[in-house]
């Protein structure tokens, strides 16, 4: 007979792509994992995992069983949790990917206090920049700044985000301020890579406007493009959820050239057709309350 740990052991592989990852998302060691994927594989009678010095692939069978493999885990698992939410305690694993500076500064400390009052959720933070794929990547939610453009994903807003036009005064002293967007193409930017394009964007009464300044640095962290301007590299556009702080120091001054950069959220977005849990509706609502509207970051709150 199957068992439930054997498909849970087989689902954190095939998301994760090795064992010794799965394992410590389950919290188990690499041999327990080793020895549930192989009685899983005997008792179906079928090889679902190529393995090698290098890697995990699955193979066709495995591939045939993960979706539906995937849905029983996490089925089972929100069964659990509902269980013990109708008796008032939110509990149960719970994934979520973040960016790095976001989580840092803000998602962070805003969590802390909830996971406090609620020591049965099991929050695994994963913080990293790169544009994860929340449903093959086994992840529960993902909080984004910006546009939800994937249609597999049901977004919930928490909390407005603008971009802020920065400098350092000791730039704006020796390049001047710039009073407009022609004045801005003159000067040297700094640049956040994973956006994919080196360019400042504002929303103008017609639509769009895009201007390109001369590239002083590409990097693709957002703390490293705040602390640039600092420095006095050259002109950022970036969320005021990174910049708020030094702009209240002192340390960075807003530029207005008359026009406002694109609006954007801080969104938490979940796989579409999952009913998201109770325990990741009450960390949204803890998320939006905490953040505030206007956000407390933003230097105009």
């Amino acid at each position: 007979m199957l068992k439930i740990e054997g498909i849970a052991a087989f689902v954190a592989v095939a998301e994760a792509g090795s064992i010794s990852e799965a394992a410590r998302r389950l919290r188990l060691s690499k041999s327990v994992v080793s020895e549930r994927l192989a009685e899983m594989e005997k008792t179906l009678g079928a090889t679902l995992l190529h393995r090698t010095t290098r890697k995990l692939t699955l193979t066709e069978d495995g591939l045939a069983f993960l979706e539906r493999a995937s849905r029983i885990v996490h089925e089972v698992r929100e069964a659990a949790a509902d269980l013990a939410e109708r008796r008032g305690t939110l509990t149960g694993p719970l994934r979520i990917a973040a960016p790095v500076t976001f989580g840092r500064m803000h998602l962070g400390p805003a969590l802390y206090p909830f996971l406090a009052d609620h020591p049965e959720i099991e929050l695994t933070l994963d913080l990293d920049d790169r544009r994860v794929d929340a449903s093959s990547d086994g992840y529960d939610a993902i909080v984004r700044h910006g546009p939800i453009a994937d249609s597999r994903l049901v977004a919930w807003k928490l909390a407005p985000s603008r971009r802020l036009l920065i400098a350092s005064p000791d730039y704006l002293k020796s390049n001047g301020m710039p009073a407009s967007l022609e004045d801005l193409g003159d000067h040297r930017g700094i640049f956040y890579t994973n956006r994919g394009v080196a360019d400042w964007r504002f929303q103008g009464p017609e639509g769009p406007v895009v201007i390109r300044g001369k590239l002083a640095l590409g990097i693709n962290n957002g703390d490293v493009c705040r602390d640039a301007a600092i420095a006095g590299l050259g002109i950022a556009l970036l969320p005021a959820f990174i910049v708020g702080p030094a702009i209240n120091e002192g340390l960075l001054v807003e530029i207005d050239v008359g026009y406002r950069p694109e609006a954007e959220f801080i969104f938490m977005a979940h796989p579409e057709g999952r009913n998201p849990s109770a325990k990741l509706r009450a960390i949204a609502d803890h998320l939006k309350k905490t953040f505030g509207d206007p956000p407390y970051w933003d230097p105009a709150a």
